[in-house]
């Protein structure tokens, strides 16, 4: 691959991430159908760009978005070791269940889907729906099972409330979770997740931050409709795009590099179903590595966004 993006070290795994992964939720037509020669193609086009990191889930359109990442990853035919695979568990179509039983049991659906015999990270997908000590006491002592027995090679968890994160973390043996995905909370209009870097970094997590986009906010066609963000926030950043227009930049270039610009995280994981998209996040990481950041823009943009900055939305059940 002569087109080599930058490789980071996933906390404690050993694994190198490229700056950039390939987020599959759109591949399973849940913003709109793809084809199977799209799906393939952008995926064979991220693989030979440098992108190595793909992530998916059987929530993502029914299970839809890992059969088809599973038939593009084989249609590459490269060798297994020379791209990370995540799929996550817990969260399905008819709803949530950490149980052990179903994540046990979900692991091996999913290998099936993805025609994989293993997957470098399963991750418990949006903890916050469920109950947090049961994702302690028997979720991830099920997951670490899976790990002894060879389908799985790492445990993550993932949600939007960061106190999630802390919660499972200081109650589990060090060592257990291996990685955290965040979203929605580092990208311009909110850098929450940078004050607990330092806490994961003396933990030995690794950091994956997917939504740089901010679920489609950052984004001069603004959010779908069910976006659950207030509306002095989606004003806000209906404004800061409009300025971008206005300046002649892409707002969704500025937020991506904005979120690639931290070392700290491993990954900026960010949705692509089309070979244009995956040349595009691709380019503004190359750009990124040469120029820096665009710091006036940015903080043109930042003091638009000041009076919602760090403005975040509920999500899942409140805990006991």
């Amino acid at each position: 691959m002569a087109n080599t993006l930058e490789l980071r070290p996933l906390g404690s795994t050993g694994l190198k991430l490229s700056s950039v992964g390939f987020g599959a939720s759109p591949l399973g037509n849940v913003f709109g159908a793809v084809s199977d020669e799209d799906a393939v193609g952008s995926v064979r086009r991220a693989f030979l760009l440098g992108v190595n990191f793909f992530d998916t889930s059987p929530y993502y359109g029914g299970t839809l978005s890992e059969k088809v990442l599973g038939k593009a990853l084989k249609a590459l035919g490269v060798p297994r070791n020379e791209y990370i695979v995540s799929t996550k568990c817990g969260r399905y179509v008819d709803g949530f269940d950490f149980s052990a039983e179903r994540v046990t049991r979900s692991i091996d659906e999913s290998l099936e889907r993805l025609q994989l015999d293993y997957v470098d990270i399963l991750q418990c997908h949006d903890i916050e729906f469920g109950s947090l000590d049961q994702i302690v006491n028997e979720t991830i002592p099920a997951l670490q099972k899976l790990k002894e027995a060879g389908k799985i090679r790492f445990i993550g968890i993932t949600g939007l409330p960061l106190g999630v994160f802390t919660y499972v973390l200081d109650r589990v043996p060090p060592g257990t979770v291996d990685v955290i995905l965040s979203y929605c909370h580092y990208g311009i209009n909110d850098s929450t997740l940078e004050d607990l870097l330092p806490y994961l970094k003396s933990k030995g997590v690794g950091v994956i931050s997917a939504s740089p986009l901010a679920m489609g906010l950052l984004t001069e066609s603004g959010p779908p409709e069910w976006h659950p963000a207030s509306p002095e926030l989606k004003a806000a950043c209906q404004a800061a795009a409009a300025f971008c227009i206005e300046k002649g930049k892409n707002i969704s270039k500025l937020a991506m590099q904005y979120s690639l610009s931290n070392k700290d995280i491993s990954s900026i994981l960010v949705g692509m179903n089309s070979v244009r998209q995956v040349e595009e996040n691709v380019a503004a990481a190359k750009e990124l590595g040469i120029f820096g950041k665009d710091e006036k823009s940015l903080s043109e943009i930042e003091e638009i966004l000041k009076p919602v900055k760090n403005q975040t939305w509920p999500s899942g059940i409140p805990q006991s």
